[in-house]
C-alpha cells in the first residue's frame, strides 16, 4: 500500500508517518515545507497543501489510502473545499480514509457520508500535548492555574496515530466515529502532579477565578470570542471528555499511554 498523510507534521501526523514506516509501509507526506519537515527516512516528502486541490490530486495519485486533517492554512482555518477533496479521493482510487476532527465538522465529513469510500472519523476528546501551555508557568513559577478543575480523559496523541494507524491499514471504517481517551480521567491538579514526579520538584496547581482565567487567556494573545468559549468550556465541559473509552485499547490491541508517560516524554518543556 501507498498512504498519503495530510498535515504530516503537526502534532499526530508527525507520529502517523513514523508508526507506518516502521510498520514498513509506503509513506507519502504532505507538507507545506518539506526541506523542514525532519520527517523518518523512508517517507516519501511532498510538497502540497489541503486548500491546493491541484497539489492534492498529484500528491494522491497511486496512492491507496489517506489520512485527513479537517483544517489547513498557517492559522488552522477549517477545510471549505471537502467536496472537492473527496472527489479527487475517489477518482484516485483510494480504498480507505482516517480523519481527524476537530471541534466543528468541516466540508470533508458531509462530503465522506455522500461518497462510497471507507473511512472513519477520530475524535480525541483532549489532546495531552494541550498541557504544553502550561509550560511556560511551570519553568517560571512552578506553579499552574486554571479555571477548569474538572477530569479529562485526555489522549496521547501518539495513541491517536495509533488509532489513524488501524484503520489506514483495515480495522472498520464504515463511517463511525472513534472516540478517543487515554486510559484515565485525571484533574488538573492530578495532572500537574504528574508533571511534577517527571520533574522531580513540587510544582503547584492554583484554582482561577473566571475573571483571571480571562486574563490568563488573553495573556496568550486570544481574541475575546475564543476567551468566552475557554471560560464556558472550562466551567461546563463535555461530559463525554470526562469518560474513558476502550477505544485504543479495541483498536491497537494494547493500554493506551498515560499522562505520567506523556510528561516523562515532554519534561524538558517543564524545565527552568
Amino acid at each position: 500500500m501507498t498512504i498519503l498523510v495530510t498535515g504530516a507534521t503537526g502534532t499526530v501526523g508527525r507520529h502517523i508517518v513514523g508508526q507506518l514506516v516502521e510498520r514498513g509501509e509506503s509513506v507519502r507526506a504532505l507538507t507545506r515545507d518539506p526541506q523542514r519537515a525532519n520527517l523518518p527516512e523512508g517517507a516519501d516528502v511532498v510538497r502540497g497543501d489541503l486548500t491546493d486541490a491541484d497539489a492534492f490530486r498529484r500528491a494522491i495519485e497511486g496512492c491507496d489510502a489517506v489520512h485527513f486533517i479537517t483544517f489547513n492554512g498557517e492559522f488552522g482555518e477549517t477545510l471549505t473545499n471537502g467536496a472537492e477533496l473527496v472527489a479527487a479521493t475517489a477518482a484516485a482510487g483510494v480504498q480507505r480514509v482516517s480523519v481527524l476532527g476537530g471541534w466543528d465538522e468541516s466540508t470533508l465529513e458531509p462530503a465522506l457520508r455522500e461518497s462510497e469510500l471507507a473511512w472513519a472519523l477520530l475524535a480525541p476528546v483532549e489532546f495531552m500535548s494541550n498541557a504544553r501551555e502550561w509550560a511556560p508557568e511551570v519553568v517560571s513559577d512552578r506553579r499552574v492555574r486554571t479555571l477548569a478543575d474538572w477530569p479529562s480523559a485526555m489522549v496521547h496523541e501518539a495513541d491517536i496515530a495509533a488509532v489513524a494507524v488501524e484503520v489506514l491499514l483495515g480495522a472498520p471504517a464504515e463511517g463511525q466515529t472513534y472516540y478517543l481517551t487515554g486510559p484515565e480521567a485525571l484533574t488538573p491538579a492530578e495532572r500537574t502532579a504528574r508533571i511534577a514526579d517527571a520533574l522531580g520538584e513540587e510544582v503547584t496547581w492554583i484554582g482561577l477565578t473566571e475573571d483571571e482565567e480571562r486574563e490568563r487567556l488573553r495573556a496568550f494573545g486570544y481574541d475575546e470570542g475564543y476567551v468566552e468559549f475557554g471560560v464556558e468550556l472550562a466551567k461546563n465541559p463535555p461530559e463525554i471528555g470526562q469518560v474513558v473509552q476502550d477505544t485504543v485499547t479495541r483498536l491497537t490491541g494494547r493500554p493506551g499511554r498515560t499522562f505520567a508517560q506523556w510528561a516523562r516524554e515532554n519534561v524538558e518543556l517543564f524545565r527552568a
